[in-house]
Parts: structure tokens; sequence; C-alpha cells
């Protein structure tokens, strides 16, 4: 049976998949970047691909790899990569890996997106905009069925479109942007200190804490207003939202519904659809062998 790997590498763990063609899963693993050295991950990564084809009894057709940052145009490494992996910029992993077959790279937020549109919620959809709401605010666009990327793979950053440009500069220089309204790492400054994770700010709204549900109203407010800017812009069939603070459900989609109702254009009474992500922490490696095992066709703008 053929069969693909996608590994997905973040600055806290490394995530590998086992796939077939068709997307059944096969194997899992998941392990802490616990060190800041390079040598320490790509190690780890080709040690766990071995072990994989050793359980498969057969060396894997394709490998996938995603990770933050922009990928170089020929999709073999990571051009600009931030934080603590800026150590793997321009590493080559067809040759770190030690594989017969190209190994393609490409953004994180762009595999999710990848995999949702192959056997997740994006499923069918040729027009497609994927939120990733965590610690920042990430994200990917699907236009007329092909992975958009833009001139330099830029694309898709849409925690960094502009909602006050009054507001303070985010970690790419843009003022008041989406990441700051709602992202993890602005919420202590929004609560005053009161609240650190949204898990523990939801908890508190949902216990009926006044303060608590201001906080989190006004932060889904934004991020209704940024959406509203997101559907005017490219006019997409479906929002789809994942990443940890989407694992709110109701507290966040009830309310993000209701702001909606009274923001966005629905000219000829058409809307939207706003919807969860299905492949939870997993989209990225799933969309890093899809892209694999599709790669190098042209699929992408």
């Amino acid at each position: 049976m053929r069969y693909g790997i996608g590994v997905d590498l973040g600055g806290t763990n490394i995530k590998i998949v086992a796939v077939s063609e068709e997307g059944h899963m096969l194997e899992r693993s998941t392990c802490e970047t616990l060190t800041d050295s390079p040598s320490f991950w790509v190690e780890t990564i080709r040690q766990t691909v071995k072990t994989i084809e050793d359980n498969q009894l057969e060396s894997a057709r394709w490998i996938g790899l995603a990770a933050p940052g922009l990928a170089a145009r020929d999709n073999l490494s990571i051009a600009s990569m931030p934080g603590k992996l800026r150590g793997l910029e321009g590493l080559d992993w067809t040759d770190s890996l030690e594989s017969s077959h190209p190994v393609p790279v490409l953004n994180d937020a762009h595999a999710a997106l990848l995999g949702e549109a192959w056997i997740g919620a994006a499923v069918g959809y040729r027009n497609a905009v994927l939120l990733t709401l965590g610690t920042g605010v990430g994200g990917a666009l699907l236009a007329e069925g092909r992975l958009f990327k833009g001139h330099i793979g830029r694309a898709g950053h849409l925690g960094h479109i502009s909602l006050n440009p009054d507001g303070p500069p985010d970690i790419v220089g843009t003022p008041g942007s989406l990441e700051q309204t709602i992202g993890n790492s602005t919420l202590a400054e929004r609560s005053d200190g009161h609240f650190c994770s949204t898990r523990k700010l939801v908890e508190a709204h949902l216990s009926g804490d006044e303060k608590a549900t201001g906080i989190w109203l006004r932060s889904v407010y934004n991020l209704a207003a940024g959406i509203t800017s997101i559907i005017n812009a490219l006019d997409p069939e479906v929002i789809i939202i994942g990443g940890g603070i989407a694992q709110a459900g109701p507290a966040l989609f009830a309310p993000l519904e209701r702001f909606m109702e009274g923001l966005e254009w629905r000219p000829q009474g058409a809307r939207v659809r706003i919807i969860p992500a299905a492949l939870g922490d997993l989209a990225g490696t799933l969309g890093a062998a899809h892209h694999a095992m599709s790669w190098p066709r042209k699929n992408c703008a």
C-alpha cells in the first residue's frame, strides 16, 4: 500500500502522521520541541519517520513538511521562519531526511487548509478561508479550488489585518491587528492581568463573571469585524475557524453569529457560512502529506 508521511514542525510540538492516499490515518506521533537545537529537531523527525516506515514494513511514497514562516519558491525549504525555529531557514529537507523523493515544504496554516480541503471541513468548497485562533491568529485562502499563496507566500496572514490604525504595532508591524484583539498572546494585557488564557476567560464568562463576559464578547465582536472585512475583500463561500480558541464551541460561535447578523453585508440574502475546523491539531500534518502527494502538480497560485 502506498502511503505518505506528513510532518508539522511547530515551536512547541512536532506532529507526524502516516496516511493512505485515501486519507485513512495509519499512524501518528507527537513529541515536544524540547530544545532550541535545529539538529535535534531534524534528527527527531528523521528517526520518527524511520520508525513509522519500519512499522509499515515499507518506505513512505511521499513525505511533506509544514512549518511556520514563508516557504521558498522551490517549495523545498522555509525561506523565512520566525522565533525559535529561525535556525531552520533555508534547510533542504529532502537532503536532511535522506529521502529518495523530494520533500515539499509549506507554511503550516496553508497546510492546515489543504488538510481541511482534502478530508475536513472545507471538502466541496472552492473558495474558503481558514482562521486559526490560538496564541496568535493564522490563516489561509482557497481560491477557485487552489491554495492561494500570493507573490512571496505571504497570503493568508489574516491575523495581521488592521482593525485600529491607531493601535500598537503587532509582531509584523501592523497597527491594531486582529491578532491583538483575540489572540492568547495579548489576553493578559487586554484583561488588565486578570486572565492569561482564553480557556480560563471563557470559563469565567460562562460562570457569570461580568468582567470576563465583557472582555470575551469584545474579543468576539472584534473577530466578527475582522471576518466582515475578509468577506468583503475575498467573497468566500465559507469561513472555517480552527485553533485552540475554537474549542470554546458555542461560547464562541453563538455570539459570533449574532454579531455577524449586524455586520455582514448580505446582498440578496447571501451569507457566508462560519463553521468549526474538523481535523483539530492534525490538520497541518494531513495537509503536508496531501501536498506531497500532489506535488509538483501546479496547484498553488
